[in-house]
């Protein structure tokens, strides 16, 4: 195809601008570091955006955007695939009509999130094909080749890229070209959709016959690249891996996978066979080096030191050399710390004054773990801390079960956080549970993106709101307070202490607007004002 200008993009930007290219009908997603921008980048464009309250309910959207016949984009963070994992699964068997393809955003070295996995072994477990970028240009023509993929193979495809591929801005020539003509339309196929077992049973085994065709077809794909060298050493690599590798090993043969699931073992025991010495560079698990020698291919791989963390040149460097003598230790950097006057403080400050036992969860307010508050004593994933507070309740002798206290904020409620209100109706602790949530009005970690709490679509229209407070009451909490958590006001610590004491069933809504958002707010309520007198 032609190309046209040259334009300089970070890689969520490049898969923004394919996914317009391609005539993706709807992507949703939930924002999460590093993928957030992919969605709102697509809407800049022109494209129809949405975030949806999790993972799992985009994947299911954009599952039924595919069933309908039109392309849909799915887009998360890493540990977002886990709340997607269970549509995934089952959509391998499905199959879909139109193109269906998820973006995971990984984050090796844990930048910004809570754990380090290697979504590779999604592809693997769910039967998906893979595609792992290396750069903007590769993130572009990749989402391009991975509607095309998913719509020959009626396959749900997975486009993993990490967070160097997609925050890094490089060099992309965008394609001449738009998607295909759709026209969505709805054909029943009870047998390939309703997976009851009798029709599962038979899907899987077509699913692993369209993995074998696949991998056929890989063996002599355009995505993966031999770079010609010394035959001294090969390197076998994919995603950002490649680019460390060509700059530290300048001299020496590279085989650079791009259709990483399923592997062209074929040309991978090819290339292996013409080197001398065979090294795996990859971040993360040891994904391709398992494969390699499950087929008997005699690679090395990274020692266990360089599984820990992003790799850079200097790393790649140190595992072709087999130094395993200790890294420099980086400089300390400044820790995070709640924004000056932000009303998580006065929360945080209350919760450590009562010696009360946190379970926490995921965003900012997580930061309320470090001095001077030390006031969270878990946080392990979007939502939990509903279920392990009501866990510690049930559990803990009285004097401490009655200081133990759920906090989670408004966008991770809805993300998670609901199903576990619901457990602490339908199972209360003998001592009752105090459940905060931190109502900022946005979601804030990631770059104050809107939620279904807010009442505001992604581009900031407005559309239906999920009141919180009329949610815990709907559900039979009986003692449901809002306050405005305030310097100079003890509010939220006499609403608190009335609940500790209860020994009932209490939420707590800690409401003001983050204050990196108040400025906006003003001007969406004027706007919304002005159009309605305009009504």
């Amino acid at each position: 195809m032609k190309h046209t200008e040259r334009m300089l993009l970070s890689g969520n930007e490049a898969i923004a601008l394919a996914a317009w290219h391609a005539g993706v009908a709807l992507g949703a997603g939930y924002p999460g570091t590093p993928s957030t921008e992919i969605l709102e980048a697509f809407a800049e464009l022109g494209g129809r955006a949405q975030w949806s309250p999790n993972e799992k309910v985009a994947t299911e959207v954009v599952l039924g955007v595919a069933f309908g016949g039109a392309r849909g984009l799915a887009t998360m963070k890493h540990v977002g695939l886990n709340v997607a994992a269970d549509p995934l699964f089952t959509a391998a068997y499905t199959g879909v009509s139109g193109g269906m393809v998820i973006v995971s955003a990984d984050d090796p070295g844990m930048a910004s999130s809570q754990n380090e996995q290697d979504n590779r072994r999604y592809a693997v477990a769910a039967g998906v094909p893979m595609l792992e970028p290396s750069s903007s240009q590769e993130a572009y023509d990749f989402t391009l080749a991975a509607f095309e993929m998913s719509e020959r193979w009626r396959l749900p495809v997975l486009l993993r890229v990490t967070t160097r591929v997609s925050h890094s801005k490089t060099v992309v020539f965008p394609q001449d070209r738009n998607g295909p003509p759709q026209n969505p339309h709805f054909e029943r196929d009870v047998r390939g959709r309703v997976m009851i077992p009798a029709y599962a049973r038979p899907a899987h085994r077509r699913l692993r016959q369209k993995l074998a065709e696949i991998q056929a077809w890989n063996e002599t794909s355009e995505f993966n690249l031999v770079v010609p060298g010394d035959t001294s050493l090969g390197i076998i690599t994919s995603g950002i891996s490649f680019m460390h590798a060509r700059e530290a090993a300048p001299q020496a043969s590279i085989l650079k996978l791009g259709l990483t699931h399923p592997l062209p073992m074929k040309k991978i025991a090819e290339f292996a066979r013409g080197m001398e010495r065979v090294v795996v560079i990859e971040e993360g698990d040891p994904y391709l080096v398992e494969a390699c020698r499950a087929a008997g291919l005699p690679v090395e791989g990274k020692p266990e030191m360089y599984r820990f963390g992003e790799l850079n040149v200097a790393r790649v460097r140190r595992i072709l050399n087999g130094d395993t003598s200790p890294e420099p230790v980086p400089p300390p950097g400044k820790p995070p710390q709640l924004c000056e006057g932000c009303q998580y403080r006065q929360v945080f400050e209350v919760l450590r004054r009562r010696d009360c036992i946190v379970a926490g969860d995921i965003g900012c307010y997580t930061l309320g773990v470090l001095p001077p508050f030390e006031a969270m004593d878990s946080c392990v994933c979007m939502g939990a801390s509903i279920g392990v507070g009501l866990g510690l309740r049930h559990v803990l002798p009285p004097d401490q079960a009655r200081r133990v206290v759920s906090v989670i904020g408004d966008s991770t409620f809805v993300h998670s956080g609901i199903t576990g209100l619901v457990e602490m109706v339908y199972n209360p602790p003998p001592q009752g549970h105090v459940l905060i949530i931190l109502d900022n009005l946005t979601t804030a970690m990631t770059g104050h993106q809107e939620h279904p709490g807010t009442g505001r679509t992604l581009k900031h229209e407005p559309t239906g709101q999920v009141r919180f407070e009329d949610l815990a009451r709907s559900l039979g909490v009986r003692k449901v307070h809002v306050v405005e958590p305030r310097a100079g006001s003890d509010e939220f610590e006499r609403v608190l202490d009335t609940c500790l004491n209860s020994g009932e069933l209490c939420v707590i809504i800690a409401r003001r607007p983050c204050l990196m958002i108040a400025k906006r707010l003003k001007e969406l309520e004027l706007t919304g004002a002005q159009a309605k007198d305009r009504r």
